[in-house]
């Protein structure tokens, strides 16, 4: 990346893909993370590399849906962890809310080498360490069962950037609001959530930060009035819709 300028017009893209690579080679991400990443990359440069209007919609109502949550916490795994550590430590503080780890490839070394890059950006209350006692969730099997039974177990609201679609599924169907940010609409993850963010992790939560300060001075009666009139099977719809005419436009 030293001889990228940085006027190249996926400067920014390309700093991230820099950065997953550099946490692959320290331990921190398993080689699928990165496979990951680049699916995720390919929906981010369709959509324009920009958060869109479906986007910012979801970003409300789970700004909303967060502030009316008696027992938030925000799931974090490796990729999340290391594209947008900071911003969710930063999140966890003005809610407030716990911060979890789950991991889908679990092993007690990059468990503990997220926990470090989460302390480093400031977390003070970390769950889902790996020696802290959990619950399984119902429908799963192995370490992606894991719940803390303070964090994710007793939540009643979840956010799960970067979740996979089966544990995604697992949590809704115990009645829990999901909200993932998922640039792949098509995902089950997308598809299975509550609230999903087609975004970029990296620009999504910046904005559910800025949106929460926005809405903090609303009535409950204000807050429950957008949740219940977001539709995010319209809303996945909408972004499909860019996504087709933005491949139309490339197409001409």
């Amino acid at each position: 990346m030293h001889d990228m300028s940085p006027h190249h017009p996926r400067y920014q893209s390309l700093l991230l893909r820099d950065k997953m690579a550099k946490a692959y080679q320290e331990g921190i991400l398993a080689d699928t993370a990165l496979i990951a990443h680049g699916r995720g990359e390919a929906f981010d440069y369709i959509l324009g590399e920009k958060t869109n209007l479906p986007a910012l919609n979801s970003i409300k109502a789970a700004s909303a849906a967060l502030l009316l949550a008696e027992n938030p916490i925000l799931s974090v795994n490796g990729n999340t962890a290391v594209l947008a550590a900071e911003d969710m430590v930063k999140l966890a503080r003005i809610l407030p809310a716990k911060v979890e780890i789950n991991l889908f490839y679990r092993t007690p070394q990059r468990v503990m080498k997220v926990e470090e890059v989460l302390k480093k950006a400031g977390a003070t209350e970390i769950l889902g360490k790996e020696e802290d006692d959990y619950f399984p969730i119902k429908g799963l099997e192995g370490p992606r069962s894991r719940a803390h039974p303070e964090g994710v177990h007793r939540a009643d609201v979840v956010l799960v950037p970067l979740e996979d679609g089966d544990r995604a599924e697992a949590l809704v169907a115990l009645g829990k609001t999901v909200i993932t940010i998922d640039l792949n609409p098509l995902s089950r993850t997308a598809q299975t959530s509550s609230i999903t963010i087609v975004d970029n992790v990296v620009r999504a939560i910046p904005l559910i930060i800025e949106e929460i300060s926005k809405l903090r001075g609303c009535r409950i009666d204000e807050l429950e009035a957008i949740v219940h009139e977001f539709d995010n099977q319209r809303n996945i719809d909408s972004s499909l819709q860019l996504i087709a005419q933005y491949l139309e436009k490339d197409g001409k």
